[in-house]
């Protein structure tokens, strides 16, 4: 890949897969964060940014070809920082002339009625939705108006090694210790599920081909499965009989007293509730769907697992 590649939110699970996808074809890849630190890849400089201050954000964006937008925050911190964290990333990209690649999710879509497109209404209902909707109009604003080259990424819930959505916060890692996993709302709805290596080769796709700039593109991943089917493979991947357990709405609205994430994630509970199937074949069509099956890449994810727990008892 010619020129620069910045990423930013390289700590996270989307900005950690762009990075080491990139790495893997020989780019010059600048990886930001807050810290500045994390596993050293080759061809990678690891620099501390703040996406909340613009004069970082030129600053760590300068002399970028390609600036990925993997930023994300709390949901408790949403409402305050998303729109500003959009605009200074906007501002450094822009000022160094470089395309932007936009990591986002599908609630700007709300509740869907069947597998959902690019071109769905924006129908979310819930504030955390309608802010992904400004977030959305302010990005191809930017394009339409010339101010920069740039294209939207969507995608599912990640899983993967070092990924931190609520599927692995509350069934794959603890199946993976050796406890019982729970699956929000409902286990027996098929749900899209995005493994990040995936993700990571589709948004450098998106980062190379100049077709991909001015739209909005669904990343893909291999089949939907039911929450009760993906944790099969998960436990029979370990070895071990599955205990699955469900968390459902009540039951978040509970714990939502206590914690302020909880009750924020309470909102969008329904994509676990229904059927949220993504259709990927925009994406397929035009730059092919190069994704892992959920076999495989759950066997990655354990492996990685086992790496860390050997790594950390040597250490």
């Amino acid at each position: 890949m010619k020129g620069l590649q910045v990423v930013l939110g390289a700590n996270g699970g989307a900005g950690r897969a762009v990075v080491a996808e990139l790495a893997a074809r020989g780019a010059r890849v600048r990886a930001v964060s807050r810290t500045g630190q994390d596993e050293s890849l080759r061809g990678v400089e690891y620099v501390r940014g703040d996406a909340t201050d613009p004069a970082s954000m030129r600053a760590v964006c300068s002399q970028a070809a390609v600036v990925y937008h993997c930023v994300n925050v709390p949901y408790p911190q949403w409402q305050r920082l998303l729109l500003p964290i959009a605009h200074s990333v906007t501002d450094g990209a822009a000022a160094a002339g470089s395309k932007l690649v936009v990591m986002d999710n599908l609630y700007t879509y709300g509740p869907p009625g069947g597998p959902m497109t690019e071109t769905d209404p924006r129908a979310a209902r819930g504030p955390k939705g309608r802010l992904r909707v400004q977030l959305e109009e302010f990005f191809l604003e930017s394009h339409r108006r010339g101010r920069l080259p740039l294209t939207i990424a969507r995608a599912s819930d990640f899983y993967g090694a070092r990924g931190n959505s609520q599927v692995m916060i509350l069934a794959v890692n603890p199946a993976l210790r050796g406890r019982r996993a729970f699956w929000p709302g409902n286990r027996d709805v098929p749900h899209t599920l995005n493994y990040l290596p995936d993700v990571g080769r589709a948004l450098a796709t998106l980062g190379e081909r100049e077709e991909a700039l001015g739209e909005v593109w669904h990343l893909p991943a291999a089949e939907a499965l039911t929450g009760r089917q993906f944790m099969q493979i998960v436990f029979e991947t370990l070895g071990r009989p599955m205990r699955l357990g469900v968390i459902t709405r009540p039951m978040m609205r509970f714990v939502g007293i206590f914690s302020p994430l909880v009750r924020e994630a309470v909102e969008v509970l329904y994509q676990f509730e229904r059927p949220f199937v993504v259709d990927s074949a925009k994406f397929a069509r035009a730059f092919g769907a190069n994704v892992t099956p959920h076999g495989e890449a759950v066997r990655q994810v354990a492996q990685a697992a086992m790496l860390r727990k050997t790594s950390g008892r040597s250490a």
